[in-house]
């Protein structure tokens, strides 16, 4: 028997045993009901019986062992009712539209055959650093996870790309095969993700602030990843060998040699030099003209983006003209106001004077006439200077220090670029602008407009169905096929999700009705944990879940028990949900369901086996736990761009 189906056995065995040992058979209660049920689940789900479907069964049949229990004649009407109820409930829900339209844009950027020009130019771009080729792959995977957020997909077309390269090259198993797992895998952290949307339907928890929480963890973990890599390559140079002179060459295309040999290696003035040459070395002066474009496209970008940052600093406040307005209290208004206090005053008795004269309406003093007379009572108010009559316009406010500290530094650094930017640059330059800034276009347009509030998840997610449309199309890559398959995956995809929110919904029902909740939540209690402890024992309970269940199990099943609990310990759960995130890239990198491993398997060599890619999980797996500590540590990594874009 394997190792991994020998580990599976061994775990269901522990969950059984522990439930027959610590269940009270004869003295059960609901309460214990719902317990039995959840460990039955957890290990029906690891025998391989399908998830959605597996929690509805055992939720519809825990709901009518709970419903007998109280009124066993409307028992099968209540738990029929209770499934309607649940499934409608589930699919009126308008969050979960965004997860076909996210799916579908993925496939389609699969589709567009985008990732082997990025790889090749972020390699040739990275080839200097050590272990370039698994840093390359990292950066590919980071930004690809970002256009698509489909893990499976990922790492198939980077096993394709650079599990063969890497090993070419002489580099180690277990690192080529960790880098390109672990690289996959930060599309579950890193927005447009599903589980984040996933997350957000159970908690009740803003989409939005979710994506824009996610956006600096997601950084940090690839941070993290490379940084190791770097590391262990400049360490052990044996398990990544830098790559030879020859394999960093990058040929050039006639014009630009031609140009080069005549004037120099640096890009920008060769290029200068040959536009205002009699010759222009051999190259038609619109060649020229147009590569000198290309070179002067990030310093353009650059003072562009600078001067809309510097005009917006110091657009002066805008000023209401509230010159049409009467102040509470002066003017016309007090004498009206004085004139319908005293007019009142006349329903009263009438003066000793006036005894015998009949009851009336006294008639009001001649000096509290509504109107004021000429020269006295208060003067009307100032009117506001009204723009454009007149008035001086207001002056710009300064820009401060901190804009012309960024400008000087960042001036500073296009200057260094254009001193190495030579023609080898050039062409990786023109490489990227190729693959990497039409997939950042689209990343830009859709996370953009849902962090700054300009769409909903759903209304972003259909733009960038349309964006992966026009790549795709943009490639060539468009025609039925692609659309067909696509959609059915889409199809396939979302089904899934959907089915498993439904059989989420009626198992958390189930679990409620029988007591199973509160039962857990007066343990919790009972055991008087600070706030700090609480988080590490979900957290723990979460990592250890990770290693037999994959995230979608963990999110429906689990997350219902652990939300009431937040409340209590005053723990933000958008906050945990960032936790739960970071600490579920555990389920696709831990065995023996670790889907990412046999993704890999399935398209590498028949001599990497399944054990050296677990054995190159493993560091990467000890990462993700340092980022979990340095998250709760400093809570602001996550926190700050979600409070400063929305509070």
């Amino acid at each position: 028997m394997k190792k991994e189906l020998r580990f599976g056995f061994g775990l269901m065995a522990l969950i059984l045993v522990t439930t027959a040992i610590f269940m009270p058979w004869t003295s059960m209660t609901n309460g214990h009901l719902g317990l039995l049920m959840l460990s039955l689940v957890v290990v029906a789900i690891m025998l391989g019986f399908p998830t959605a479907f597996t929690l509805m069964g055992m939720g519809v049949f825990f709901a009518w062992l709970a419903y007998n229990s109280s009124s066993p004649d409307l028992a099968v009407r209540q738990t029929l009712d209770l499934m309607v109820q649940r499934a409608y409930a589930v699919m009126s829900n308008d969050v979960l539209i965004s997860i076909p339209l996210f799916v579908f844009m993925g496939y389609l950027v699969e589709r567009a055959n985008l990732i082997e020009k990025l790889f090749k130019s972020i390699h040739l771009a990275l080839a200097r650093i050590p272990g370039s080729l698994a840093v390359a792959t990292l950066v590919t995977c980071a930004i690809f996870a970002t256009a698509t957020g489909i893990v499976g997909a990922v790492v198939t077309l980077m096993g394709l790309l650079a599990f063969p390269a890497m090993l070419r090259h002489g580099y180690d198993i277990k690192l080529s095969a960790g880098s390109i797992t672990a690289g996959g895998c930060l599309g579950i952290l890193i927005p447009p993700s599903v589980l984040l949307i996933v997350y957000g339907a159970t908690a009740g928890v803003s989409v939005v602030q979710l994506y824009a929480g996610a956006f600096f963890p997601g950084l940090m973990l690839a941070g993290l990843y490379i940084a190791y890599v770097i590391l262990l390559a400049k360490w052990k140079p044996q398990l990544a060998p830098p790559l030879s002179a020859e394999e960093r060459i990058v040929p050039l295309p006639p014009h630009n040699r031609a140009v080069a040999e005549a004037h120099g290696r640096r890009a920008l003035p060769a290029l200068l030099t040959a536009l205002k040459g009699r010759v222009n070395a051999g190259v038609p002066a619109g060649v020229i003209l147009r590569q000198l474009v290309v070179v002067l496209l990030p310093a353009a970008v650059w003072f562009g983006g600078m001067g809309l940052v510097y005009k917006s600093v110091t657009t002066p406040p805008e000023q209401l003209d509230i010159s049409g307005l009467q102040e509470m209290g002066s003017g016309a208004a007090v004498a009206a106001e004085e004139g319908a206090e005293e007019k009142a005053e006349g329903v009263s008795e009438p003066p000793e004077e006036d005894e015998g004269k009949a009851e009336g309406v006294k008639e009001p003093p001649a000096d509290s006439s509504p109107l004021p007379r000429a020269g006295e009572g208060p003067s009307p108010p100032t009117p506001l200077p009204v723009p454009g009559e007149g008035s001086t316009p207001p002056e710009p406010v300064p820009a401060p220090l901190s804009y012309w500290i960024v400008l000087a530094a960042g001036s500073a650094a296009v200057l260094f670029f254009y001193w190495i930017f030579d023609f080898a640059r050039l062409e990786i330059f023109k490489m990227l602008l190729a693959s990497f800034f039409p997939l950042a276009i689209l990343i830009l347009a859709v996370l953009g407009s849902i962090v700054f509030g300009l769409a909903t998840p759903t209304e972003a997610a259909a733009v960038g169905s349309l964006g992966g449309i026009l790549l795709a199309a943009a490639y060539g890559r468009l025609n039925l096929g692609v659309m067909k398959e696509s959609v059915f995956l889409t199809a396939k995809t979302s089904a899934m999700v959907c089915w498993l929110f439904v059989g989420s919904s009626i198992f958390s029902a189930a679990f409620a009705l029988l007591g199973g909740q509160e039962l857990i939540e007066k343990w919790v209690l009972s055991l008087d944990m600070t706030p700090l402890q609480f988080m590490i024992l979900a957290q723990f309970i979460i990592f250890i879940l990770g290693w037999p269940l994959e995230w979608t199990e963990i999110i429906v099943i689990f997350m219902p028990i652990f939300i009431p609990l937040l409340a209590h310990f005053n723990v933000d759960p958008l906050f945990f949900g960032l936790l739960v995130a970071l600490n579920l890239q555990t389920a696709f990198l831990s065995p023996p369901v670790a889907m990412a491993a046999f993704y890999l398997k399935g398209v590498s060599p028949p001599h990497v086996t399944l054990n050296q890619i677990f054995a190159g999980m493993m560091p990467f797996m000890g990462i993700q736990v340092l980022a979990l500590a340095l998250l709760y540590l400093f809570p602001d990594i996550g926190l700050w761009l979600p409070r400063v874009l929305y509070k």
